[in-house]
C-alpha cells in the first residue's frame, strides 16, 4: 500500500487561519498588529522572490509588514545602522534580512545584530542557545515547519527513534535538537548523519521518522528505509525544465520508490516547503505577544 501523504500546503493553510484569528484577536484587544520587516540587500531574483512571498503572507494575515530594498553597495555600517533603527522601532516585532548577502558585508555580524526578541529566523546564537537547554523563544523556521507537520499529522513523536540526514545550522542540527527534548512533541532518540557517517544505511534503516536534508536528489531510496517509516523530505533540487518552461524539482528523497514502503511522506513540492514561510509568521505573531507580555 502507498503511504499516507502528508500534504504541507494543507497543515500551513490551517496554521495561517490560527494566525490570522490570533492577529486579529491582538488588534481588536490591544490596538497593535505583528510588525514584520524584511531587508533585502541587491536584486537576487531568488531572494527577491522569497522576499516578496514573505511580504504577500504577511499582508494576507493582517500583519504590519515593511520591505526595505537597499542597494548591492550598501556599507555594512548602513546596513548595521538600519537594523538598529528596526530593533528601537515599537511596531515592528520581527526582523529578517535575506541571505545570501554581497561579499563585502560579514553576514554573521549583520545577524548578531538583531535584537534576539525580533529574531524571528531564529539563527540568532541566543536563541539557539535558548533552544539546546529547552527554553526557546523562537524555533528556527524549516526545523519548526518539520515538528508541526508531525504533529498535526498524528505522527507519535515520544519515543521514536528519529535519524536526521544532514547537519546544517538552519534545519539538521536545530531539527534534532528540538525533537530531543523532554517536552510535548519531542521526547524522541535522535541520530544525526552526515557526510562523515561510514554506514548511513545502517542509520536510516533503524529510522520510525526519517528527516532528510542532506542537498541531493534522490539520495535516500526505497533499500534505506524501514518499512512503515515517516519519511520528512526538506530537500529541493532543481532536475531540468518541464515542457511549459517551469523548474523540474525533486527532493533528497527517491518519492516514487519510498512511497511504496513507508507509512506517510511528504512530497516535494508541496512538502516542508509551505511551512517554512507559514512557521515565520507564527513567530512573528508569538513577538508581538510577547512585547505586550503575553504567553
Amino acid at each position: 500500500m502507498s503511504a499516507r501523504i502528508i500534504n504541507g500546503q494543507e497543515v500551513a493553510q490551517q496554521i495561517r487561519h490560527e494566525i490570522r484569528q490570533e492577529a486579529e484577536r491582538l488588534k481588536s484587544a490591544y490596538g497593535i498588529s505583528p510588525g514584520l520587516v524584511t531587508i533585502i540587500v541587491g536584486n537576487n531574483p531568488a531572494s527577491v522572490s522569497y522576499v516578496t512571498g514573505k511580504q504577500k503572507t504577511a499582508k494576507d494575515l493582517g500583519f504590519y509588514s515593511v520591505q526595505e530594498d537597499c542597494p548591492e553597495d550598501i556599507q555594512e555600517e548602513k546596513l548595521l545602522a538600519l537594523i538598529d533603527r528596526y530593533n528601537r522601532d515599537p511596531k515592528i516585532h520581527g526582523i529578517l534580512v535575506q541571505l545570501p548577502l554581497p561579499g563585502h558585508i560579514n553576514e554573521t555580524k549583520v545577524l548578531y545584530a538583531i535584537d534576539p526578541d525580533k529574531d524571528v529566523d531564529g539563527f540568532h546564537p541566543v536563541n539557539l542557545g535558548r533552544l539546546m537547554i529547552g527554553e526557546a523563544l523562537f524555533y528556527p523556521c524549516t526545523p519548526y515547519g518539520i515538528q508541526q507537520l508531525l504533529i498535526r499529522s498524528n505522527i507519535e513523536i515520544d519515543g521514536s527513534e528519529v535519524v536526521v540526514v544532514g547537519r546544517s545550522n538552519i534545519v539538521g542540527k536545530p531539527v534534532a535538537m528540538m525533537l530531543c527534548q523532554k517536552a510535548k512533541g519531542a521526547n524522541a532518540t535522535v541520530t544525526i548523519c552526515h557526510t562523515g557517517t561510514k554506514d548511513l544505511s545502517y542509520h536510516t534503516r533503524r529510522a520510525d521518522i526519517l528527516i532528510v536534508a542532506a542537498g541531493r536528489p534522490k539520495a535516500i531510496t526505497a533499500d534505506m528505509v524501514k518499512e512503515g517509516a515517516v519519511v520528512i523530505d526538506v530537500g529541493v533540487n532543481r532536475i531540468g525544465v518541464t515542457q511549459e518552461g517551469k523548474a523540474r524539482l525533486c527532493g533528497d528523497v527517491d518519492f516514487d520508490a519510498v512511497k511504496e514502503k513507508a507509512s506517510a511522506i511528504t512530497p516535494v513540492p508541496g512538502g516542508v516547503g509551505p511551512m517554512t514561510i507559514t512557521m515565520l509568521m507564527l513567530n512573528t505573531l508569538n513577538a508581538a505577544k510577547r512585547s505586550l507580555k503575553l504567553s
